[in-house]
């Protein structure tokens, strides 16, 4: 049988405003929506909220405002306990839920294309505003509720295998910092050092300490340049990275490299380790490189260089706009230096943590890429 494309239907339709006000104050819990779809706390929680309006659960709320949001607009279905919004925002219910499946339409909320759309059907002249009325004229393509519940529970379950790794891996991150701290922090006098250890430098443990270079930035290229954005929760997000087309002096990374953010407002002296490189991955001007000496070495100086991060912010210089840490300001930072037998010893608890940290990171990545595609492709379904 020949299928066709669906037939898109008006979501006014489907939909209608509700405008409960919290007069006799008897909801207590204030939320904000953020621009990724979801409830948070707000930035500012009014003293008399009884003019802020009632998100019970099952509502959708969105915030009309789409000046300076990122390109996106944030909207939100409330799962949880009932809460208030800003009486600024729009609250909203789905009519018949057999109908629409309200988690189907938060997928839809979730495109891309969506916060195109309402980015477009915005007006205003300071400030614009995506109104219920637009809200209502968007398009959606709609199947059998069936479908609709077979789609959202693809999603989920790929969103549910994401909360699971995430979970491990602030597990597995706790674990590795508390066997670090166990062994190179609790109960270790400087004065009275085990024997064979010994004070010393970053500089001591490193085979080099060095800046990276400006790259030639260039789309039609395939080699990857890290930057600032790169460096988070004390690893390196490779979804971040830039293509460039390396010059003579580039330095590749390899496993095990440490990348210290050297500038920036708001990420100078954060601290990311590198494991599963892949060839020919390079990084700019703005990152210093610390590589550890031994192979047994890696896993210690990466944690002695991220619990640095908040000296490193500390000895930087320059001007509020230009502060900058230098390679001449890491390499004299004082580390203690166990003996090698204590650190191969480490790194044989410690590396496997790590590893299965970065494998279920790049799973996760993997993940979000199928959670794109899926929502992608929910603007070709077929009758």
């Amino acid at each position: 049988m020949q299928s066709w494309a669906m037939e898109y239907k008006r979501l006014g339709e489907y939909i209608e405003p509700v405008d409960e006000r919290n007069s006799k104050l008897e909801i207590k819990l204030s939320q904000g929506i953020c621009n990724e779809k979801y409830f948070q706390d707000p930035r500012q929680v009014a003293e008399n909220s009884a003019a802020d309006k009632i998100v019970r659960r099952g509502y959708f709320a969105y915030n009309r405002a789409t000046t300076r949001n990122g390109e996106k607009i944030s909207i939100a279905y409330r799962e949880g306990p009932d809460c208030t919004v800003s009486s600024a925002y729009q609250v909203f219910r789905i009519k018949d839920e057999e109908k629409l499946n309200p988690k189907y339409l938060l997928m839809w909320y979730k495109r891309p294309d969506f916060d195109k759309y309402a980015r477009f059907r915005s007006h205003g002249s300071a400030h614009e505003f995506f109104e219920y009325e637009e809200m209502c004229d968007v398009r959606i393509p709609l199947p059998s509720i069936e479908r609709q519940r077979e789609i959202v529970e693809e999603y989920e379950t790929l969103t549910n295998r994401i909360r699971l790794n995430n979970q491990m891996i602030q597990h597995l991150e706790a674990t590795a910092q508390a066997l670090y701290r166990k062994t190179f922090v609790d109960n270790i006098d400087k004065e009275n050092l085990p024997e064979g250890w010994r004070i010393g430098s970053i500089e001591d443990l490193s085979e080099f300490v060095v800046a990276g270079v400006i790259p030639n930035y260039s789309e039609e290229e395939t080699y990857k340049v890290l930057g600032q954005r790169c460096v988070h929760d004390h690893t390196i997000d490779l979804d971040f990275a830039k293509t460039h087309f390396p010059k003579p002096n580039c330095l590749y990374l390899k496993d095990g490299d440490i990348l210290i953010n050297s500038t920036g407002s708001g990420t100078l002296g954060r601290v990311g380790q590198l494991f599963n490189a892949p060839k020919e991955l390079a990084f700019d001007s703005n990152m210093t490189l610390v590589r550890p000496k031994n192979d047994f070495a890696i896993d210690y100086l990466g944690y002695a260089v991220i619990n640095q991060e908040d000296y490193f912010v500390q000895i930087s210089q320059g001007s509020t706009n230009q502060t900058r840490l230098y390679c001449s300001m890491v390499k004299p930072v004082e580390i203690i230096i166990p003996s090698d037998d204590i650190l191969k010893n480490y790194k044989y608890y410690a590396r496997p943590m790590r590893l299965a940290i970065e494998y279920r990171k790049s799973e996760n990545s993997k993940l979000c890429e199928l959670q794109s595609l899926l929502l992608a492709k929910m603007g070709n379904l077929k009758q």
